[in-house]
């Protein structure tokens, strides 16, 4: 009777020894499973960033090069009129025709640069003084070249002072006239002057 006790003694513990054993194999395969699921889903998390990264559009790449593609565009096309602009005064004080006519010569070499260039500019030739006679319909020996020079190169204008002009007529007693090409200013002087503020370039004979 005891053998037989002993021997369902030991055959419980045999079984309560299964038991244990089968419990701890079950637990580890359960902790397996939700580690297993979150490196599924962390590697499912990483994997959409990345190809969002692979698919992601270049157009950032695109608008970087546009401004310069702009840029080159209108540099391109820019328009003739923002050439840089010329202004000359040729002044004359003086009687003589070789000064006239120096001073008509450099006017119209003057025009002919820029023109050949496609540059805009301005030329006045002021008179005052003696260099009135210049534009004088009655005295002035350049007359002719002048109505020919002002037909070609418009940009060519002829001033004449208006204190020279009053004296003349009253030393004279006579009305002076002047050339169609001529406009009075009320000071050659101070036309050079003014035009010289203004940033004009100045040449005398």
């Amino acid at each position: 009777m005891i053998k037989l006790k002993s021997a369902i003694a030991v055959l419980s513990g045999l079984a309560m020894l299964l038991l244990v054993g089968s419990n701890a194999q079950a637990e580890p395969d359960n902790q397996l499973s939700p580690q297993a699921s979150e490196k599924s889903q962390a590697s499912n998390q990483r994997h959409p960033s990345r190809q969002k990264q692979a698919s992601k559009p270049e157009h950032n790449h695109t608008s970087k090069q546009a401004p310069a593609s702009k840029t080159s565009l209108a540099q391109a096309t820019k328009p003739e009129i923002d050439r840089k602009s010329h202004q000359l005064i040729l002044q004359v004080n003086s009687n003589e025709p070789a000064t006239m006519n120096l001073v008509l010569n450099n006017a119209a070499n003057v025009a002919q640069y820029y023109r050949d260039l496609g540059e805009a500019v301005s030329i006045e030739v002021v008179t005052f003084g003696p260099g009135l006679h210049m534009l004088r319909d009655d005295t002035s020996p350049v007359k002719p070249r002048i109505e020919v020079l002002a037909m070609s190169h418009p940009e060519i204008s002829f001033k004449a002072c208006g204190n020279t002009q009053e004296n003349m007529r009253k030393a004279e007693n006579k009305d002076i006239n002047l050339i169609p090409q001529a406009t009075v200013v009320k000071s050659g002087v101070v036309r050079v002057m003014e035009l010289q503020e203004q940033g004009w370039s100045y040449v005398k004979p």
